[in-house]
């Protein structure tokens, strides 16, 4: 009887405390309205009622980095770790757009079955009871990218009912959707479905120039977002012709991101209400560099000094090292090498840092990944290859071809100890004839990236 007794006091005393640490929360936690409002023929997004422009990146990692680049918000796609993004966003004074992850047709979900629908929508409503109140919250984003390849419209009404379901659980915090670019045909549905959707979101890469002229023509007049943005993507890419896509230098990316930026996004303030950097973290998409701000062992890289500029006005004092350009046998034409299993062959790259810091240089083969998909599903990154390369920690090294043919990447990082620049360039080898070493550099005309 008195373990039971003591036992009883102990739960009691656990619920007391559970319950004033809510109320402490919810006492400490106060919601900033968030809502859209077009003030003088421009689209405003208003917290508290004060303007709030997006300077956003995509994903939830080096947090320290993207305040001092005088950033503001981040964006989630799905809810995993939320209570923790959330939280850590809060210390920081950092927002979130925070993603709930529509199922896509192409990883199997069946929008002709009403059940798995309504059980989407039901655990969406968990989530958005359990986060809504949070301080950090600046909108819901519903779904990412759900028309990529697909075929049943329904999809469309399962998101607008989801964005329903937020305006009766949540009015304090607009929704977005995002697709995967923009057309005359997306749009269409976007408009004509999607009635509950607060504000557009756009992925877009290469193509952003358009999504200007897409908006216009379909007389869209609301709101919308740029929620991804950054390099050409691979997909818009020139090719080799082993049809490998080819990759820009880190330093062209910071062109594309400082050009993009300043003509497609900060000029169309009237509509475009923010924007995502894509990817505020690193990952293996086509390649290991392709869309990561950040490289793999978290270097911040070019373009966020000029994400920087662009959002604070001024650079950081500690400058990014930037490639000029990259030689291969006494070559600047690398788009199409053709090299001899076997063979040697030098490189050499050509970098500055602009602070005059001692750079540290870092080369690595690669077989080309066969691991590539679609809508940044998460891809595998190959093996590395070693023992072909000599001088690996200098600017020019000494290549010996593999001897299997094939098609291949050579990565260089460069980095001055805490900010790092990047390359790679895709060759293929061909089996060796009994004649002597040669290379081949196909001449290729390229358009210049923007």
């Amino acid at each position: 009887m008195k373990l039971d007794l003591r036992l009883y006091y102990l739960t009691s005393i656990s619920m007391i405390l559970l319950m004033l640490t809510s109320f402490s929360f919810q006492a400490f936690a106060q919601v900033e309205p968030v809502r859209v409002e077009k003030i003088n023929g421009q689209w405003e997004l208003l917290v508290n009622e004060q303007p709030f422009y997006v300077k956003g990146g995509g994903g939830q990692t080096h947090l320290d980095v993207l305040l001092e680049a005088g950033g503001n918000t981040i964006r989630t796609w799905g809810t995993e770790n939320a209570q923790e993004i959330l939280d850590l966003a809060h210390e920081k004074g950092l927002k979130v757009m925070m993603g709930l992850w529509v199922q896509h047709e192409r990883h199997g979900f069946d929008y002709n079955n009403e059940a798995k629908i309504k059980n989407q929508l039901e655990n969406f409503r968990r989530e958005v009871r359990k986060y809504k109140d949070h301080p950090a919250l600046l909108l819901w984003g519903v779904g990412n990218e759900y028309e990529l390849n697909y075929s049943n419209t329904k999809v469309w009404k399962a998101v607008n009912d989801i964005a329903q379901m937020i305006q009766e659980e949540d009015p304090n915090h607009p929704t977005c959707t995002v697709t995967a670019g923009t057309n005359a045909d997306k749009l269409s549905f976007v408009m004509k479905q999607l009635p509950a959707i607060d504000i557009y979101g756009i992925n877009t890469y290469g193509d952003i120039g358009n999504v200007k002229e897409v908006l216009k023509k379909g007389n869209f007049d609301g709101p919308y977002m740029i929620t991804e943005w950054g390099p050409t993507g691979h997909w818009e890419s020139p090719k080799t012709m082993w049809g490998v896509a080819i990759e820009q230098t880190s330093s062209e990316k910071a062109e594309s991101y400082y050009h993009r930026y300043s003509e497609f996004i900060a000029k169309e303030r009237k509509q475009c209400i923010g924007s995502f950097a894509f990817i505020w973290g690193q990952k293996q998409e086509y390649t290991s560099t392709w869309y990561g701000l950040f490289t793999e062992d978290g270097m911040p890289t070019e373009a966020i000094d000029e994400l920087q500029y662009l959002w604070s006005g001024s650079y950081p004092e500690n400058r990014c090292p930037t490639i000029t350009k990259v030689e291969w046998q006494g070559q600047e034409n690398i788009k199409n090498i053709i090299a001899e299993a076997g063979s040697k062959h030098v490189i050499e790259v050509f970098a500055n840092d602009a602070n005059g810091d001692r750079l540290n240089y870092r080369w690595e083969l690669y077989p080309e990944s066969t691991d590539k998909k679609t809508g940044g599903d998460a891809e595998n990154k190959p093996p590395i290859i070693l023992g072909k390369i000599r001088g690996g920690k200098s600017e020019s090294i000494s290549l010996k071809i593999p001897f299997e043919e094939g098609r291949y990447r050579l990565y260089l990082t460069v980095d001055d100890g805490q900010k790092a620049a990047y390359l790679n360039i895709p060759f293929y080898a061909e089996p060796a004839p009994k004649s002597a070493e040669r290379i081949h550099v196909i001449p290729q005309e390229l358009e210049p990236y923007r």
